[in-house]
């Protein structure tokens, strides 16, 4: 029925455990009470018999009360040696019946005690008694508590096999968020995490699809160029030179075949840069080292790249090899599509405990219906098989960051590339001022 790691078993365990000795305990407690009390009140009629007879007191005037509490007392007068020469209180088995002795002082300069015995064979019976019928309702209580457990333990897995129900019945034609509000509270946190997880493999699928017919057209175009190109220069004899130039067109495309290819390449790479292990680092100095690096680049092609990054450091362990991809594309598309004597902004701020990080250009900004990070998904006019976006959003899920592109909003034309890594998963150190 149940498996070692099963979590039902272990709960089934613990509540025995604990409901096991909290009875024996409850049980033990309820006992020593009850006995400590009969004896107590059986204690004092002793005493107040004894300090009758010494007294000189009638018995049956000051036990009027009680008269119970005369039945089978005995007194007798002994010697008996005690530094202290107070009261004692024993407990006697004799014959097959037990009794309570109390020595009461009665003449100091003898060391003479009254000795009072009471058969109390009766009151250990019903103490025997009560100790069984504790025991009786408190098994009965426990067999209660074990069927009550192992009910509500199947019902607290009732949700965990619907979800399991449901997804082993999907597949990647019919993958289907789950409906969180129909979920127990306590597991809507999980099944939204379960939703995340769905999400994230429809747009690994999709864009899976999407980059094998993207490779295949791609890659099909050049070869049908090329082969044109061959057929044309074969249809008659040319001079040198003019082999010479149709093999460098040639050549060119094979160049730009090349960069597909390698661009596929990357894509491989970068799921190996997945599996490597996070390291310490500062991002706010990673950050600080590719914009002196870009800013040259920038320079280089009259165009300005400024910075503004908060907080002064940010520690954090990270993949620095998939922060490093999506930083590249970012400004290498802001620089790109930014015409010269323009700005492109880097900056990072952090939001609550995440750290934001965007790329601020003032190009021609984007199309807000095309889904720029499916492969091979080209913006203006410029040169690219259109994978860059793509990785760098396949870095980012793999982070379990967020990543999103839009147009600026403050009145220029432009495009922010924004990167939001979580702090519950960067798993960020203590900032430092």
């Amino acid at each position: 029925m149940f498996s070692k790691r099963s979590i039902r078993s272990q709960f089934l365990i613990q509540l025995i455990v604990a409901s096991a000795a909290l009875l024996i305990i409850f049980s033990s407690i309820l006992y020593v009470y009850i006995q400590q009390n009969i004896y107590d009140e059986k204690y004092d009629e002793m005493m107040q018999f004894a300090k009758n007879v010494t007294s000189f007191q009638s018995l049956s005037e000051t036990m009027s009360n009680n008269t119970d509490a005369l039945l089978g007392v005995t007194v007798e007068l002994v010697n008996y040696r005690s530094p202290d020469y107070e009261p004692h209180l024993f407990e006697d088995n004799r014959d097959g019946h037990h009794y309570l002795i109390l020595l009461y002082p009665f003449e100091k300069a003898q060391n003479a005690y009254l000795k009072v015995s009471k058969d109390i064979t009766s009151m250990k019976r019903l103490l025997k008694k009560i100790l069984r019928s504790i025991f009786f309702i408190n098994g009965i209580g426990f067999i209660i508590i074990i069927l009550y457990a192992i009910a509500l333990s199947k019902m607290l897995t009732i949700p965990i096999k619907a979800l399991s129900r449901r997804l082993s019945n999907m597949n990647e034609q019919l993958i289907r968020p789950l409906k969180v509000e129909e979920l127990p509270e306590e597991f809507e946190p999980l099944g939204e995490t379960i939703n995340r997880l769905l999400g994230r493999i429809q747009n690994f699928v999709k864009y899976q699809k999407e980059l094998f017919i993207g490779a295949a057209h791609e890659l099909k175009t050049p070869l049908a160029v090329i082969k044109l190109k061959n057929q044309v220069t074969l249809i008659k004899k040319r001079t040198p030179e003019e082999y010479i130039e149709a093999i460098k067109k040639t050549n060119e495309t094979v160049d730009e075949m090349n960069k597909i290819v390698a661009d596929i390449l990357n894509i491989g790479r970068q799921e190996g840069a997945q599996l490597e292990p996070p390291v310490h680092q500062d991002i706010i100095e990673l950050l600080r080292q590719k914009a002196e690096d870009f800013s040259l680049l920038a320079r280089s092609e009259k165009k300005t790249l400024t910075w503004d990054l908060k907080p002064d450091r940010y520690d954090a362990t990270i993949q620095v090899g998939l922060l490093n991809q999506i930083l590249q594309n970012f400004l290498q598309n802001a620089l790109k599509f930014t015409p010269e004597e323009r700005n492109v902004e880097l900056r990072s701020y952090p939001d609550g405990e995440d750290l934001v990080i965007q790329v601020i250009d003032e190009g021609c900004g984007i199309d807000d219906s095309v889904d720029l990070f499916a492969p091979f998904k080209r913006q203006g006019n410029k040169s690219g098989v259109g994978l860059g976006l793509f990785l760098a959003k396949s870095a980012a899920d793999a982070m379990g960051a967020e990543i999103s592109l839009q147009n600026r909003t403050d009145g220029k034309e432009g495009t922010v590339a924004t990167l939001r890594m979580r702090a519950r998963l960067c798993c960020p150190m203590p900032i430092r001022h």
